[in-house]
This record gives structure tokens, C-alpha cells and sequence, in this order.
């Protein structure tokens, strides 16, 4: 993937001056998302990211100029509206966790909508390296869920 530095300063700049607090584009496989403000306060915990249940050492994340970790990996979005459940149940802990390796599949959260429970699978293989929501937090289409770093590590 070729990064356009140009490009991203670009709309970085616009994403201050116009003043809003998030901005995500598209473009095939290719996504970024610039965001002004931590979309979950405790993935900005000192700019780290904590492995618990993975021997896998995680990318440190860069800081940014607002102190703002950006984590480089496949944003998985929401493909729906609704409510975000990190697992099946309340009770139950949930389904996956910062530094866990998922496989394309894998179930990562439940969105209700409309009372109904809709299992959301890895969109790619890699490790949970950040969760943007928190549960019960409301959704929208295209809202990050997740983002996976690609591993080629076994």
C-alpha cells in the first residue's frame, strides 16, 4: 500500500479547520480514519497498548501532534445501527480482547438491532490491536469497531 503523505496532511488540515470530530474514508481495501478526539478513553492510556492474552509483541502506537495514539491496521467497521455488546451475555466475559489474534470469522461482538442479536465476524486474520466502543455504546453504519493488525507471525 503506498502512502501518500501529501494526501493525509491534507486532510488532516481539513479535519482542523473544519472543526469535526471525525473523519473516514474509504477507497477499496485502503481505509483511514482522522479522528480530533480518542474515540475510547482507555485505548489513549500513554500512547501503549497492552498484550494480555498473546505472546505476540503489538506495535507501539506513534503519537500524533494532539498526543494521540494511532494505531496502524484494518479498521473494521459496522456494517449496521445498533447497540454494541463486547459479548453474548452481560454475564460473559467478552469475546475478544486487545492483543488476541482473530481469524477471518471469528466472532468479535454482537450489535443489537431492532432486538435482534447480530454476531459481527473478522472481516481479517490478525490481532485485536484497539477497541473503539465500549459496551452499550450506540453504533452506526461505518462506525470503527475494531482495529486488526496483520500478522504474518504463526
Amino acid at each position: 500500500m503506498a502512502v501518500d503523505l501529501r494526501k493525509i496532511k491534507k486532510l488532516i488540515e481539513l479535519v482542523q479547520e473544519s472543526g469535526i470530530a471525525e473523519l473516514a474514508i474509504t477507497e477499496g481495501e485502503e481505509s483511514i480514519r482522522i479522528t480530533r478526539y480518542s474515540p475510547h478513553p482507555a485505548s489513549a492510556q500513554a500512547g501503549a497498548i497492552s498484550s494480555t492474552q498473546s505472546s505476540v509483541p503489538l506495535p507501539k502506537p506513534t503519537q500524533s501532534r494532539n498526543a494521540m495514539p494511532v494505531i496502524e491496521g484494518f479498521v473494521q467497521v459496522s456494517p449496521m445501527v445498533g447497540t454494541f455488546h463486547a459479548a453474548k451475555n452481560l454475564a460473559d466475559a467478552p469475546l475478544v480482547c486487545v492483543g488476541q489474534r482473530v481469524s477471518q470469522g471469528d466472532i468479535l461482538c454482537i450489535i443489537e438491532a431492532m432486538r435482534m442479536q447480530n454476531p459481527i465476524e473478522a472481516q481479517r486474520d490478525g490481532i485485536i490491536g484497539a477497541i473503539w466502543v465500549k459496551e452499550g455504546d450506540e453504533v452506526a453504519f461505518d462506525h470503527p469497531l475494531f482495529t486488526i493488525i496483520e500478522s504474518d507471525i504463526s
